[in-house]
């Protein structure tokens, strides 16, 4: 901090920092929990962002009345009653059966946050109330109470960094709980000790009615910064993976522009961060219009830094806004109430009217007028042609990025699509590609991935193409025939696999978005043309499966993704036996692992090594006279004569050498650390 703490504000040091780490460490703990029966898309995590933001805005506003409306004995007196109440609730957060529970729920969004206000509500809730509580109480001592909010947000992002790194590789989903259960007990002893009644002092807290345009201005920069933080969390998940790095880095980098902003007003200078914004916008509009086109790597980083100039923005215009410690409350209020109004219209708003990621060029315009009106405020626009040329270029510059981001907003990113679908579970893509081509086909694409690809010519049409060749892992799986088969298949698609069906087998698909098997039936023929019986289970399969009988299934291909991820409870040992239980004893487990930022080889060789089954690996190569791409399979079967076959001793290719070695997950432990792919 800029200054020492008194030794009077002291006393509040520990509960605030114990409060604001516990409260930013539950956050990562409680989507990874309820993250894979819901399909592990990264509306999830946004969806679970709306509930912490809504239960921070109504422990601000508890904070707001409590601080305003009642004396300090009485206040501490409830608080402390709230807070033992809280403590009572803290074992139902290890218990996973409730998450699965309500996995097959018509609404996910609303099952989610359900589930997270009904287990962990009243703590979170609880945690939530102590940095605006205390603050206000250290008022009436500390001259800068705001210098305890930089160290709140400090303690947050010390959480939320912490995570993925020391914690969620090493320790177990039911330890942590315990841990932070723990810590969370003495968060209470340390804000009990803390809030003894005092001396108050005798003074208005309110003082003079606030403008309503100031409390509007407020709540509209805090709700732009939630804005951009959204939508950039789910651009990087749909683009690479939902994995808690991946959540946590934008987060961390918001909450660190909270700490350099409220910090001291040196670490905000207007002018730069408006140019660094006008840069960055239409950079990060442009590269959302290219699409594949643009280079991973190269999409993550403007993305990142584009969060950082804006919620730079935001918050160094809140800090330099911020008012008397008289009005305390209702200013973290008024941010609460715009991070909860950010978080509804990415959450719940825009999956309904958008059919692409439309917010976040619309967050970046906004932010970009925003920065413009603190202009304004600041009186840059009185005899604008005699200012400074820097200054007069920034302002152009953040208007004409406004006007880009707008263009983009309403142009989108599916111009050349025949349709496109966005849901809960992201956005799906139509599209034609090489018409007037011998090649010529149609592509099923979700985020920056293909799920599968149909031949437009009619002779070519029953082609299993993209993933599914006959050389690939499931080829190979399915030239195994002792009779009809039945084959399940976790992952809809396009329905390519289908293409292998014959007279009397039955092919099961399970898909968990109702807008796949819509796609796949309306613009692609694979189930419609196949000479098996296929039929579609809608519901997530793990969840499906687990409540079905035995369906002695000869061939289960497991090729369901979110974008690049495959969801991680599905590679569990837990899953691993519901798979033994739906198998053949001679059945063959076909799992499809091609992936640009997860190495899940090890894996699938330590789900086989529970099953004490033998996994081989299969992987095929790019030829585009069948449109095949690269793909990697791996197949894991006890059945010793598949093994023998001479096709299947042709394919399977051995591991290579220094390959990781096999790592068993379960649903308690996943860690997505240590199979992370270093390159993109």
């Amino acid at each position: 901090m800029s200054q020492p703490f008194s030794f009077s504000t002291r006393r509040y040091l520990l509960p605030t920092f114990l409060g604001a780490f516990l409260l930013f460490a539950l956050q990562p703990m409680a989507g990874k929990r309820v993250l894979p029966p819901f399909g592990g898309g990264p509306a999830v995590w946004t969806t679970c962002m709306l509930l912490f933001q809504a239960l921070l805005l109504a422990g601000y506003a508890y904070a707001h009345l409590l601080s305003t409306r009642l004396s300090r004995r009485a206040q501490i007196v409830l608080h402390g009653a709230l807070l033992g109440a809280s403590a009572l609730t803290l074992p139902r957060m290890v218990q996973p059966e409730t998450w699965k529970a309500a996995a097959g729920s018509h609404d996910p969004a609303l099952s989610i946050l359900f589930l997270l206000a009904s287990t962990i509500g009243l703590p979170y809730f609880m945690l939530s109330t102590t940095g605006p509580l205390i603050q206000a109480w250290a008022s009436d001592i500390e001259a800068s109470p705001y210098r305890l909010y930089a160290l709140s947000n400090a303690a947050s992002f010390l959480a939320l960094v912490s995570y993925p790194f020391a914690i969620e590789p090493w320790i177990s989903l039911r330890h942590q709980s315990w841990i932070w259960s723990t810590l969370y007990v003495v968060y209470i002893v340390a804000t009990a000790a803390a809030c003894r009644p005092g001396r108050e002092m005798n003074r208005d807290r309110e003082g003079a009615v606030l403008p309503l345009t100031t409390t509007l201005y407020w709540i509209a920069l805090a709700a732009c910064g939630s804005t951009v933080l959204l939508a950039v969390t789910n651009q990087m998940c749909q683009e690479v993976a939902v994995v808690p790095f991946l959540w946590i880095l934008p987060l961390a980098l918001y909450l660190l522009t909270f700490t350099i902003c409220f910090d001291h007003d040196r670490w905000y200078r207007r002018q730069w961060w408006g140019l660094a914004l006008a840069i960055l916008a239409p950079a990060a509009c442009a590269i959302l219009a290219m699409g594949v086109l643009a280079p991973l790597a190269v999409h993550i980083l403007v993305d990142t830094l584009v969060l950082v100039a804006s919620c730079m923005i935001c918050h160094g215009e809140l800090a330099q806004s911020k008012p008397a410690p008289a009005r305390l409350t209702t200013f973290y209020l008024a941010i609460a109430t715009g991070g909860a109004l950010g978080g509804v219209f990415v959450a719940i708003v825009a999956p309904r009217i958008f059919s692409d990621f439309t917010e976040f060029p619309l967050s970046l315009a906004a932010c970009a007028a925003l920065a413009l009106d603190s202009w304004r405020r600041a009186g840059a626009f009185r005899d604008f042609s005699a200012r400074p040329l820097f200054m007069r270029s920034v302002i152009s510059g953040l208007a004409l990025a406004g006007m880009v981001a707008i263009v983009s907003a309403s142009q989108g990113a599916s111009v050349n699509a025949l349709r496109t679908v966005r849901n809960f579970y992201g956005i799906l893509r139509i599209s034609d590609e090489h018409v007037n081509e011998p090649w010529a086909s149609r592509v099923l694409t979700h985020g920056r991935i293909r799920h599968g690809a149909q031949f437009l010519s009619p002779e070519k049409s029953d082609w299993p193409t993209m993933y599914f060749g006959k050389h690939s892992g499931i080829g190979v799986a399915m030239q195994f025939r002792p009779h009809a088969l039945k084959v399940g298949v976790i992952g809809l698609g396009t329905g390519t696999i289908a293409a292998y069906g014959r007279v009397g087998d039955i092919i099961e698909f399970y898909e968990i978005n109702p807008a796949v098997d819509d796609l796949s039936r309306d613009y692609f023929t694979y189930r419609r043309d196949s000479m098996a019986r296929v039929m579609v289970v809608l519901g997530d399969a793990r969840v499906v499966l687990d409540r079905q009988p035995p369906q002695e299934f000869d061939v289960l291909a497991v090729d369901a993704f979110s974008s690049d991820a495959i969801p991680a409870h599905l590679l569990t040992a837990e899953c691993a036996e519901v798979y033994r239980r739906h198998l053949k004893p001679d059945g063959v487990l076909a799992i499809h692992i091609s992936n640009r930022s997860l190495d899940l080889s090890p894996v699938v060789r330590g789900l086989a090594a529970h099953l004490g089954w033998r996994a081989g690996l299969v992987t095929s190569a790019l030829d585009l006279r069948y449109g095949i791409v690269p793909a990697t399979w791996v197949l894991v079967s006890n059945n010793h004569a598949f093994w023998d076959m001479s096709a299947v001793r042709h394919d399977v290719t051995p591991w290579l050498p220094g390959s990781r070695p096999p790592l068993v997950w379960t649903d308690d432990f996943t860690s997505l650390w240590r199979v992370l792919k270093f390159s993109l």
